[in-house]
């Protein structure tokens, strides 16, 4: 049970993630979209900022898309793993089993499209919304993970970091026989890294405390819904945007006011935003170009066009 102070920024959470985005905007025609976004790379670079149908291809699911993990599951909120012991139990559990499919995962076709369009100058930079980590691991240079990284984890009584594989291996040793024990369905796997686990395999599952004070109040050091991403990562995209000349929203809905704003911020700058993505977001009224598409196949098409080898 979260303390009343607690609650009405825990309700503040539940409703940025139950947000629905519809559609509101007509599509501009592939081929033509093509050809703008194309042009708008080659006379303005771009900052890109990425969302989870970026990874979606590398087999790390998204939230809200038509077979998004919100269908089926609702993410940790931040207050919950402040102060809803049962709830951050239940979330380890899930995650120590979930976790090392998320770790499994590997770049796909345009993690590396938009690091080789980094090197040919046309991209300035990467933002992501995305935690898995897939863009440093396909070369991007100047990356900024705006909601952190799945690969560390922070105590939220002493604000110790360890890795996150560091974690594991004393999981592992607290938890003998543990993981072989679960048959994993990797489709049930969540975006955060936990997976739909019976309540009796959370109740046989036995959490280790912070390598520092032992505390059980532990976070995977990515911002959760309910809490605010930290002001000098807010600094550091501000900056980015304004190293370039141009937006690209990529696999994104921007459902969430962190990445939406760099939106914001391009207009009122005067620069163009372009959108590919394979569904609706909020930023397709404010963009030039709403490109429709998976996002693997445009950016097959974009390399091709661009004449990029």
């Amino acid at each position: 049970m979260l303390p009343d102070p607690v609650t009405p920024a825990h309700r503040s959470a539940l409703r940025s993630i139950a947000r629905v985005v519809s559609e509101t905007t007509t599509p501009t025609a592939p081929d033509v979209a093509l050809s703008l976004v194309a042009g708008q790379l080659l006379q303005a670079p771009a900052l890109a900022v990425t969302g989870a149908g970026v990874s979606t291809d590398s087999g790390v699911p998204d939230y809200r898309g038509p077979s998004g993990s919100l269908t089926r599951h609702r993410p940790m909120t931040y207050q919950e793993f402040r102060h809803d012991p049962e709830a951050s139990h239940r979330y380890w559990a899930r995650s120590f089993v979930g976790w090392r499919h998320m770790a499994a995962a590997r770049p796909n076709l345009t993690h590396y499209a938009l690091a080789e369009l980094e090197q040919a100058g046309l991209v300035t930079g990467v933002v992501t919304q995305n935690v898995d980590g897939l863009h440093a691991d396909a070369g991007t240079r100047n990356l900024l993970s705006l909601h952190g990284d799945l690969s560390r984890v922070i105590c939220l009584h002493c604000g110790h970091r360890e890795d996150r594989a560091a974690l594991d291996a004393r999981l592992v040793a607290h938890n003998p026989g543990y993981l072989e024990s679960i048959a994993l369905d990797p489709s049930l796997v969540n975006p955060d890294g936990d997976v739909t686990l019976g309540n009796d395999h959370v109740r046989r599952f036995s959490m280790v405390g912070c390598e520092r004070c032992g505390s059980v109040l532990l976070k995977p050091d990515v911002v959760y819904f309910g809490e605010p991403v930290p002001q000098e990562r807010k600094r550091q995209a501000t900056r980015m945007l304004a190293e370039a000349s141009s937006l690209l929203v990529v696999g994104s809905s921007l459902a969430v006011m962190s990445g939406y704003r760099l939106v914001l911020d391009a207009r009122k700058q005067g620069k163009p935003v372009a959108v590919i993505n394979g569904g609706p977001g909020r930023a397709d009224p404010k963009a030039g170009v709403v490109w429709r598409t998976p996002v693997a196949p445009a950016f097959l098409d974009l390399i091709d066009t661009l004449g990029i080898s």
